[in-house]
């Protein structure tokens, strides 16, 4: 169970070994939608934990439910968690989308030299999600005061939620800036809507994402193209509110960068990329010196501090109603799993492609 009434119920097989078509480029496994189109592929065995859905119910009815889920969370049995422990890579992994909806993942990248970042912050004195501070939003050459929030980075919304004060101050400050007509599009979720042709070009204010230390995060593409059968219609801020405080920057505002979760360091990572390459990816030892990783993921006890619906982007009408209320069990609950939906298409393919080989299924 994922959240309030979206439910899957299938089957665990656990403790299996898989083998998995990945491509190794110096300490980094490379495992994405086209990864088969590489000439050296070598088998690699890792035990992991495959949840295979069976029966939906609840929300998943409406959208699109997930086959299988894939663990990319904290906890001990994300894949990220057994390939670092297993010495076979850093305990960071990356994901990038591209605007052609593709999407690709790299098991122990720290992303390039040149690149900005955060910290995660502790949610209950925990690290048990990837939760972020925003200190601030910006609409064009706007600035705007009193917009700070927390935001989990979850790659299994396909769109972005935001605390309803901030949203409100964000989505008026950018109609203001937009030069078409409001209008409304049957089945979409959003509010602010306009009107567009394909002949027109499209001027969409800049959104912009402001961190500690001035790192700045500026969204490619925050608008959801409404199409008809003469063409483009118009278009919507691809943004809705949220229930508490606690945000959700989902798949349309990473759409154009590689987004690295450096569970070492514990903190996200991001720059600009066509998700084609990891040629200026850093390529550091997967263990320090003295044997012991370099900041070795902290256990469930070690992880105190000092002092919670993959919708396919290509419908809006299909897109997921606000999320509950941030409450800390919720998050928790709801998002210790990140979803990745080309990555698990292409699991289930390596599973048909193996099946007589591994004797598993």
């Amino acid at each position: 169970m994922t959240s309030d009434g979206y439910i899957t119920r299938g089957l665990i097989l656990a403790h299996r070994t898989f083998r998995f078509l990945l491509h190794w480029m110096l300490g980094v496994i490379y495992f994405g939608f086209h990864a088969i189109a590489y000439n050296v592929l070598p088998y690699l065995p890792v035990t992991i934990v495959v949840w295979c859905g069976m029966n939906q119910s609840g929300g998943y009815l409406d959208g699109v439910a997930p086959d299988g889920l894939m663990g990319l969370g904290l906890g001990e049995l994300a894949v990220p968690s057994i390939l670092a422990k297993a010495g076979l890579v850093r305990n960071s992994f990356s994901m990038c989308f591209n605007e052609d909806d593709s999407g690709r993942i790299f098991f122990g990248d720290l992303g390039p030299a040149r690149q900005q970042s955060t910290s995660f912050l502790p949610l209950d004195g925990i690290y048990k999600t990837y939760i972020v501070g925003v200190e601030g939003c910006c609409i064009g050459n706007s600035c705007l005061k009193q917009t700070n929030f927390r935001a989990l980075i979850d790659s299994g919304t396909s769109f972005t939620f935001l605390p309803d004060d901030v949203y409100e101050k964000i989505t008026k400050e950018f109609d203001r800036h937009v030069n078409a007509t409001r209008s409304s599009y049957e089945g979409s979720p959003w509010r602010y809507c306009y009107e567009s042709s394909s002949q027109e070009s499209l001027e969409v204010p800049s959104l912009t994402l402001v961190f500690p230390l001035n790192n700045s995060f500026v969204v490619h593409n925050p608008v959801f193209t409404i199409h008809g059968d003469q063409g483009v219609l118009g278009f919507c801020l691809a943004i809705q509110p949220a229930d508490g405080d606690i945000g959700t920057i989902g798949q349309n505002f990473m759409t154009g960068y590689r987004m690295v979760f450096d569970r070492e360091s514990l903190k996200l990572a991001w720059s600009r990329s066509n998700c084609q390459d990891l040629s200026d990816g850093k390529r550091m030892p997967l263990a320090s010196p003295s044997g012991t990783p370099l900041n070795p993921l902290p256990t469930n006890e070690q992880q105190s501090s000092p002092g919670g619906h993959a919708v396919a982007p290509a419908v809006a009408g299909r897109a997921p109603s606000k999320p509950s209320a941030a409450s800390s069990q919720l998050i928790a609950s709801r998002f210790c799993l990140l979803r990745l939906l080309p990555e698990l298409l292409l699991l289930v393919n390596i599973i048909s492609v193996f099946k007589a080989d591994t004797g598993i299924i």
